[in-house]
């Protein structure tokens, strides 16, 4: 036992730890002082501050290697719902968007591609980003010192260099010139000098503004991305973050064993399921494989539930919005929307209507794979559990079931349609990939989506439907999962300071009421910028989150404490 000169700042009694190495609980007290795990063990002197963490597991706070928080720090101090869900430290510009570096007059350009890729309204961006930066080190200058109820830490955004240094010409997606190219890693690693943690790009035809424009990064000339890889490589920091389709998966997976190695950093590629190529993954977590034996230090990025996407009348989707009646009202508040959606009248207009094109028409109209969410929400629902299913049960057409579903609880239901890593109906597919072992465990997207998606929980759900609750498949082990949500990702990111319950690592900690865990159903907030709203979940038995020795939460309620900041560069 480690013991602690003074008397701690807090103490910890009677928990169950759950160090974050994947080794097995143990009781023990565990003490804090000056923001640092000082003792753990029996019969430490009395801190401060005490918790009886009696019945209750202490472990690790989460590490979130992708979320985009980019605009909600310049305007929260509170970077929730991920601090809602015991993660203590998140990254941010993931995906090739943020908002630096940006000259004046691209800063709209900037706004329209993040409304776009990560559905933020741009009423919001544009009243709520103040936009005192202009250079990549100025926006982490605005961020430093700035309180927070967690850390942050930062990536390069491709997107934001392309457009800073080529202005229409990288909007439009045309090839860089060697001056271009020079310059954008020349930028690039500035960015790592500055602090930042990484470097992000996009490969995907999904990442697109409101308009339809794809990503400026989109088909980047590998010249480009090699010599980006090369400059961040030659600071000795940072990893590199990728999103691609792998339409051609040989091509794509060759240029980014070659960024890979010419940067000599690791790099993290998203890994999902998708339903037209469902095996297509193994491929790519085998091509991981081999490329890591090589040399490599290559990680597939996944998620530990399916993506996808909630439908409701109080947010950005339903199965009904392409028609021409929901048109008519969708600009309307929720409650004048609903009054018109409760008349037979507009009911029966609305179920009769021909649906227009609409990007995504198909995917939410697609019955037999939309469920009901649920208290708690079901994110492995069986397939008669769908409304398609329901709807031939008791004789009536999908529509009418789904339209009487979305109108329950003052309209504001929310339908479930799982859109990747659900292809076979279950999550025996999600098993695989997080066992994987050159897998880590991110993609929740804190901050985006807000109108569509709220998988900040996911991390939540590691523990309490993979750990305890699953009746589909196999359990995981809690430490297991404990140290996937905490150790491997902060040495992943080369933040060696936490992730672990050791003395003199980083008091960031979770006190945790497990057996009582829970997830809430999604609920809608109005309390964005220019009263934007967003969708969020809240949590039920984080009885603690402590970071940097301070209790930042108690039983899901904030305290005054907000200890967390801006993190620069990595943690030995």
């Amino acid at each position: 036992m480690s013991s602690a000169p003074h008397a701690p700042d807090l103490v910890i009694r009677n928990g169950t730890i759950i160090d974050g190495s994947g080794d097995e609980a143990y009781s023990a007290d565990l003490a804090i002082g000056g923001g640092k795990i000082t003792a753990i063990g029996q019969n430490l002197p009395k801190g401060g501050e005490e918790i009886d963490a009696t019945g209750r597991i202490v472990t690790p706070g989460f590490v979130d290697v992708h979320t985009h928080y980019d605009a909600q720090v310049t305007w929260s101090n509170r970077i929730n719902p991920s601090s809602w869900n015991g993660v203590s430290t998140v990254m941010i510009g993931n995906c090739g968007v943020g908002f630096a570096p940006c000259k004046p007059d691209q800063r709209d350009k900037l706004v329209e591609l993040m409304e776009g890729v990560e559905d933020i309204p741009e009423p919001v961006l544009s009243e709520g980003l103040p936009w005192n930066w202009e250079t990549f080190g100025d926006y982490m200058d605005a961020l430093d010192g700035k309180p927070f109820d967690l850390d942050v830490v930062a990536q390069v955004p491709h997107a934001a260099l392309r457009v800073y240094v080529m202005g229409d010409r990288g909007v439009a997606r045309e090839a860089a010139t060697a001056e271009d190219r020079a310059e954008m890693a020349r930028l690039a690693a500035e960015g790592i000098a500055a602090g930042a943690l990484g470097f992000s790009t996009s490969r995907t035809i999904n990442h697109r503004t409101v308009a339809g424009a794809y990503t400026p990064t989109l088909g980047a000339a590998e010249q480009e991305l090699l010599e980006i890889s090369k400059a961040v490589g030659d600071t000795g920091m940072g990893w590199l973050q990728v999103i691609t389709d792998f339409d051609d998966p040989v091509a794509e997976m060759a240029i980014l064993r070659r960024m890979a190695k010419t940067s000599r950093r690791p790099m993290t590629i998203t890994v999902l399921q998708r339903d037209k190529r469902p095996e297509l993954w193994r491929d790519t977590m085998a091509d991981i494989a081999e490329a890591n034996a090589a040399g490599a230090q290559i990680f597939g990025q996944v998620l530990t539930r399916p993506t996808g996407v909630m439908l409701g009348f109080e947010i950005s989707l339903n199965p009904f919005m392409a028609c021409p009646a929901w048109r008519e009202i969708a600009d309307l508040p929720h409650t004048e929307k609903i009054a018109h959606l409760q008349q037979p009248e507009f009911r029966a207009r609305i179920l009769a209507e021909r649906q227009e094109d609409h990007l995504m028409r198909t995917r939410v109209t697609q019955w037999d794979r939309i469920f009901p969410l649920g208290d708690p929400p079901d994110y492995e629902p069986a397939a008669d559990k769908s409304v398609a299913a329901r709807a031939a049960r008791e004789g009536r057409s999908a529509e009418e079931v789904g339209y009487d579903l979305l109108l329950e609880n003052d309209g504001k239901t929310i339908l479930y349609r799982p859109l990747s890593n659900y292809a076979y109906g279950d999550l025996e597919t999600v098993s695989d990939m997080m066992q994987h072992p050159n897998s880590l465990i991110g993609l929740g997207d804190g901050g985006a989506h807000v109108g569509v998606l709220t998988d900040a929980s996911a991390f939540t759900y590691m523990l309490t439907h993979w750990t305890r609750d699953r009746v589909r498949g196999e359990k995981l082990s809690l430490p297991w999962a404990i140290k996937r949500l905490s150790h491997d990702n902060a040495a992943a990111i080369g933040l060696n300071d936490r992730g672990l319950l050791a003395v003199g690592k980083k008091a960031d900690i979770n006190v945790i009421d497990y057996d009582n865990l829970k997830i809430r159903p999604p609920e809608v907030l109005y309390d964005l910028p220019s009263g934007g709203k967003r969708m969020v979940q809240r949590t039920v038995g984080y009885d603690a989150n402590i970071v940097t020795g301070q209790i930042v939460y108690r039983h899901g309620e904030p305290t005054d404490a907000l200890p967390g900041r801006l993190v620069r560069g990595a943690r030995t």
